[in-house]
Order: C-alpha cells, then sequence, then structure tokens
C-alpha cells in the first residue's frame, strides 16, 4: 500500500548533486555516468577546497563550499550524501526543505532518533528518501534470497556472519577527525559491516533480542571489534563476529546459514563467493551458482549502478525502492540496540521504545 504519492519524472533527465566528495563518492560518480540518458551530474559540494576543486574540474561541474548555496543555486532533483554519517540527516532535512529527494549512503544515521526524523522530513516534504545498500544487488547474495524466499532452507535453525577486515590507524588519523567518532561515523559495526548488519534483517526476517561484547585497540573513541548474538522472530539462533584488526589485509565477508533442508555460505573477501551450496532439492538457478562467483579487490562490490538503476525507475513511477528510508531503519535499529547491549551488559530487545 502506498502511503505517499510521490513526484515522477519522465521527460527529462534527472539533475544531481553530490555532496562529499571523499572515498565512497567515486562509486556514485562512477554510476551516475553509466546513466547519460537518465542522469545529470550538474554540481558537487564538499567543505575540502581541494578535493572540491578537483572534483569539480574532473567532471566540469559548479562546485559548492555550502550544501545550502548549491540547493538555493541550482535546480536539483536528487542530491547524494556521501558525507560522514553523522551529517547525514541535517543534510537530508534541509535538501527536503528545499524540496530535493535525497540518496544517503549507508549507514543513514549515527543516532536511530536522527533517523526517524530523515523519514519524517522527507515524508512531509514530499520527497523520496533513498538509502543505499548496494550489497543486496551482488549476485550472490540474490541467489541466497531467492533460496530463502523459495523456502528451500526449511526452518532456518543457525546463522553467522563474520567481517574480518582491516582499518589501520592511519585509516582513521586521515579522516579529517571524524573517522572512528561516535557522532559522525560510529564503529565497525555502524560503518565498515553496516552492509552486512542490512542482510540480518533483509534475509532472516525481523529480531526478536541481541547481546553484544565489543572493544576498542586502535586510538578511537569506537569499536573496532566485536560480537552479537541474536534470536530472530523465527527462532533461528545467530551471531555476527566484527574486527577490523585482520592482519594484514581484509580477509573475510561472509554468510553462512543453516536450516533443516540446506546450508549455504557465502564468503570471499566481500560476500563474493558461493563455496556451499547444498540443498535437499534441486532448482534450475542451481547451475548459477558458479557464474555468480566473481572476483573483486574492493569490499564494496559492483552494486551501485544496479542501485542507481531503482532510483531511476521509482523516479520514474515504473519501480518501488528497494531501499528506502523506512527501510534503512532497520538496521539502525540494529545496531542501536547492539550498542545498547555491549553498554550495558545484558540484552536489548526489539522494537526499540524510547
Amino acid at each position: 500500500m502506498k502511503l505517499y504519492n510521490f513526484p515522477i519524472i519522465k521527460d527529462r533527465r534527472l539533475n544531481v548533486g553530490v555532496v562529499g566528495c571523499g572515498r565512497i563518492s567515486k562509486n556514485h560518480f562512477g554510476s551516475i555516468l553509466q546513466y547519460p540518458e537518465e542522469l545529470e551530474l550538474v554540481a558537487v559540494c564538499d567543505i575540502d577546497d581541494d578535493a572540491l576543486k578537483r572534483t569539480s574540474e574532473k567532471y566540469n561541474v559548479q562546485g559548492y563550499t555550502e550544501l545550502t548555496e548549491m540547493l538555493t543555486h541550482e535546480i536539483l532533483d536528487l542530491i547524494v550524501l556521501c558525507t560522514p554519517s553523522g551529517l547525514h540527516p541535517s543534510q537530508a532535512i534541509l535538501a527536503a526543505e528545499y524540496g530535493v529527494h535525497v540518496v544517503s549512503e549507508k549507514p543513514m544515521a549515527t543516532r536511530y532518533n536522527d533517523g526517524l526524523r530523515m523519514v519524517q522530513a522527507c515524508d512531509e516534504a514530499g520527497v523520496r528518501l533513498f538509502v543505499v545498500k548496494q550489497n543486496r544487488r551482488n549476485a550472490t547474495l540474490q541467489l541466497l534470497k531467492r533460496a530463502i524466499d523459495d523456502k528451500r532452507f526449511g526452518a532456518i535453525k543457525m546463522v553467522h556472519l563474520n567481517v574480518f577486515w582491516t582499518r589501520p590507524q592511519d585509516y582513521y588519523d586521515h579522516g579529517q577527525g571524524w573517522r572512528g567518532t561516535w557522532e559522525y561515523d560510529g564503529g565497525a559495526f555502524m560503518n565498515q559491516a553496516s552492509h552486512y548488519v542490512d542482510l540480518v534483517e533483509w534475509l532472516i526476517g525481523p529480531v526478536e533480542r541481541v547481546q553484544a561484547m565489543m572493544s576498542t585497540t586502535r586510538d578511537i573513541e569506537a569499536e573496532d571489534t566485536g560480537v552479537v548474538n541474536i534470536k530472530w522472530r523465527n527462532g533461528a539462533l545467530g551471531s555476527m563476529a566484527v574486527t577490523m584488526l585482520t592482519y594484514p589485509k581484509n580477509f573475510e565477508g561472509s554468510i553462512t546459514i543453516l536450516g533443516e533442508t540446506g546450508s549455504v555460505k557465502v564468503g570471499g573477501v566481500a560476500v563474493n563467493e558461493i563455496q556451499t551450496w547444498d540443498f535437499a532439492d534441486q532448482r534450475d538457478y542451481d547451475a548459477e551458482v558458479s557464474s555468480a562467483n566473481y572476483e573483486t579487490t574492493s569490499v564494496y562490490g559492483f552494486g551501485h549502478p544496479l542501485y542507481y538503476r531503482n532510483i531511476i525507475d521509482v523516479m520514474r513511477g515504473t519501480a518501488e525502492p528497494e531501499t528506502d528510508g523506512r527501510e534503512g531503519l532497520k538496521s539502525l535499529e540494529f545496531l542501536t540496540a547492539a550498542y545498547m547491549a555491549a553498554r550495558d551488559g545484558g540484552s536489548v530487545g526489539l522494537p526499540l521504545h524510547f
């Protein structure tokens, strides 16, 4: 059921402005350029003068150091937030006030209540809020999702996720003071493992309760290592282990699902290899398992262009969002519960009530 009537743009290219010209922005610029008939990059914004000058010259677009100035002087349909996560709420709410649709990188916010504010502001302004979860588009995870939807596992009994990556101290030190902070970034779960947190509910279902322990080795505020125990409402039990201390490089990003009639592990450095695929039955798409595997040198995967395809289709009125603000809130709620459980040394039930 549609709750809101959002505007549909069919007869022209969508004008896009990108806010933040750092590490993740190249995935967005590359995706925008893949759809020249659908999207037009018209402006970029960054407080770093050097990054702004370099990016605006590379793409031959106007550069701004202030978001308000960009929103005032440019005719925009979408802004893309590639800024530190703690800035997303204020920037999304500002864009909504200007009637501009919002694409937010993960996580949508560092506080659950700020995420709620983003959703409310965009609803009230009648604009879309997209939250980027591009890993859902990975061919490996698409096959896994299909098997779950086809109920090939029977009752799912046990689920485990690993994110064993490395972020040395200089990674945090080069972040201009925001990386690893509670206010703007969060820790390993909130930032680096955010897409794996998304799998917890997207694949398995609503969570009933979590327990957690976390620790910090790097010179940062938030955690760089942690474990979470999970109980889902459907009765499944599981866990998630995350660290940014793996030596000497990123080692594994995986999910293992064990059910009554199926066992699957999708691993590799970033869920890019189906390593186990055993079911009691057979389906025609089992033949696609080998071809779904892919080599990757990036933990980001290759899903950003596919995510932009969905954004375009939604704005044209031919599709519904794969991950909107409400979908993004599910991960943020889980993360908030895990941080609360680690802080208090107990277990936290979902949904949260403040």
